[in-house]
């Protein structure tokens, strides 16, 4: 944890808390489109939702356990609300009018309650595991242990939640096998792509905030 001014503390977290919230937004979007990868069934939402574990560890590692739990209690309710919003309104990729938030809509409900529930239990897992790894010498190893174990729970309590006998028959049938494949792509990309975007974002907002040239993670 490096040392900040408060102003730049609360400029952090506040950036960070609208990130969290565009990415579930997003996701909850993208997850009711499915695509088939390999020849296996999972949706668009398993290439946005690891920026979020990104964007935790480097709240951890910067800031501490502290602030990221505070990020997460900021971020809940509003993304709730948010997300069920703007996924009724595109429900399915099409604009349904405004005319649609007048009436409950059950299924992007569950959606969006399935995300809080996930959310909430995958980033303080991850968290958890980040913090206890991150004085290690190897510093790809806290992000990728957190972003292993964050996925796994997060996505399988996302599925089953969101899509377990759902009205949704294409989900409902087929929820374990999108969640596993999901889960499979979020790893991949994850370690390919996400864990060498932390190191280096890493390294630049160290040089940004300390007034350093070089930097060390």
């Amino acid at each position: 944890m490096i040392p900040a001014s408060l102003s730049r503390l609360r400029m952090a977290l506040s950036c960070l808390i609208v990130f969290h919230i565009l990415i579930i937004i997003a996701s909850n979007y993208l997850v009711q489109l499915p695509i088939s990868l390999f020849g296996l069934h999972t949706t668009w939402g398993a290439f946005s939702f690891p920026f979020i574990f990104l964007a935790t560890d480097l709240t951890v590692r910067l800031l501490g356990k502290a602030a990221a739990r505070r990020v997460i209690a900021r971020v809940m309710l509003p993304a709730l609300v948010v997300s069920y919003m703007f996924s009724v309104l595109f429900q399915e990729g099409a604009f349904r009018g405004l005319d649609a938030l007048a009436q409950l809509n059950s299924f992007v409900l569950r959606i969006s309650v399935a995300s809080f529930l996930a959310y909430v239990v995958g980033q303080l897992l991850d968290i958890q595991v980040f913090d206890r790894l991150r004085k290690l010498t190897q510093w790809w190893v806290a992000p990728s242990a957190a972003m292993i174990v964050g996925n796994l729970i997060d996505t399988f309590v996302f599925f089953s939640v969101a899509f377990w006998r759902s009205t949704n028959e294409f989900m409902a049938a087929n929820w374990v096998e999108i969640a596993a494949v999901d889960y499979a792509t979020k790893v991949v990309i994850s370690i390919m792509l996400f864990v060498p975007l932390y190191g280096l974002l890493l390294n630049a907002i160290l040089r940004l905030l300390a007034g350093r040239q070089t930097a060390t993670v």
